[in-house]
């Protein structure tokens, strides 16, 4: 089954204001957190509602989920960045409950995070920004794009040590990355854990770094890649390549790239989501007789009646000659503007036939 609509699982209506999401997130967690509910649906819904909270309490996310849905957020936010910039922390203060109590339902949500016994970590995403004609984005197309980016090193595997040799486990966080610093105060015993100052928190050194790489795992290269543009795509929309951002450190899996959409301006058409607008003129005669008009739409050339006494600003509709629907069937349309061009000069004999006309007119 598909997600729910984000309004749908926190019980606002679309136009709600962000306080009025905050207050139906912070009842709904009360209700569903897995400490204070214990049905066995409890800790999804409130995975659910969580996400519904972090996307919607965000201007720009919130923005990406009206126009694409659940496509816009999937395609350009990771699991991380979905949760990114979502204070939880003020709302669970508010009534009394420790964000950090949540454990492992939060570090699902942010997973792909580092390893503190490994030294693994989540490469960067990387966004790069595509140009498409109105064509393109309207029916699709192949792109070939050369993206710079980290990847793990061929020479020693990603590990850092020069080949032949290998990282030694720390011995004095024993692998760990960190350390453990106990204290007393009074009759009470306080024990906290310190990143390890010898590996730096990785857990590991390298006695020997590899020559290609310099002990970082990692190279810069560009890379080509052939991405496939769906129909329909509009300015602003982002695809989410899974894993061919940065390589992680150390082996860590790569992150995300977003190819950001963005759309030439055409020289006869206009775009709105998916309808197609034009322009056109015609002379007073034309519009006063009735005619028959050639305009263009994107599949080529088509013929449009124009009913006697059509008056300027007129617009006509030809179905099924707009965009492709991107979360849908069918395409949209196009509507044509008819303005009636009135001459600027007109000799004689043309002033005298129109000082006819009007007479007759007003008899």
């Amino acid at each position: 089954m598909g997600k729910r609509d984000y309004y749908e699982v926190l019980g606002v209506e679309r136009n709600a204001e962000k306080e009025q999401i905050k207050i139906n997130y912070r009842k709904l967690a009360l209700q569903y957190h897995p400490d204070r509910n214990k049905s066995s649906d409890a800790e999804s819904k409130f995975k659910e509602i969580s996400e519904a909270y972090a996307v919607l309490s965000d201007d720009g996310k919130r923005s990406q989920y009206d126009q694409f849905g659940h496509a816009g957020i999937g395609q350009r936010y990771s699991a991380q960045d979905i949760f990114r910039g979502a204070d939880f922390s003020e709302i669970f203060r508010d009534i009394g409950t420790n964000f950090g109590g949540f454990g492992g339902i939060f570090e699902e949500f942010f997973g792909g995070g580092r390893t503190r016994s490994s030294g693994r970590s989540r490469g960067r995403d990387l966004e790069y920004g595509l140009e498409l004609t109105l064509e393109e984005a309207a029916f699709g197309d192949q792109k070939d794009l050369s993206i710079p980016r980290v990847e793990k090193c061929v020479s020693c595997t990603g590990n850092g040590a020069e080949p032949g040799t290998s990282p030694k486990s720390c011995p004095n966080c024993k692998g760990l990355g960190q350390v453990q610093i106990a204290r007393s105060a009074g009759f009470t015993r306080l024990i906290t854990m310190n990143t390890c100052s010898n590996c730096k928190g990785n857990g590991t050194l390298i006695e020997t770094p590899c020559n290609a790489c310099h002990g970082s795992g990692l190279l810069e290269i560009t890379r080509n890649l052939n991405v496939r543009i769906p129909a329909g795509v509009d300015d602003g929309f982002s695809l989410r390549l899974r894993g061919e951002g940065n390589a992680g450190s150390l082996g860590g899996p790569s992150g995300d790239l977003y190819v950001v959409i963005h759309t030439k301006a055409h020289k006869l058409f206009e775009r709105e989501d998916e309808n197609i607008f034009y322009k056109t003129n015609i002379s007073f005669p034309k519009a006063t007789l009735g005619t028959e008009i050639e305009v263009p739409t994107l599949d080529g050339r088509a013929s449009i009646k124009i009913p006697s006494g059509t008056q300027s600003g007129t617009v006509f509709r030809i179905k099924g000659k707009g965009i492709q629907k991107l979360q849908g069937f069918g395409r949209g349309h196009e509507y044509v503007q008819v303005n009636v061009d009135t001459p600027l000069k007109i000799n004689n004999k043309q002033k005298k036939l129109l000082q006819e006309l009007a007479k007759e007119l007003d008899s």
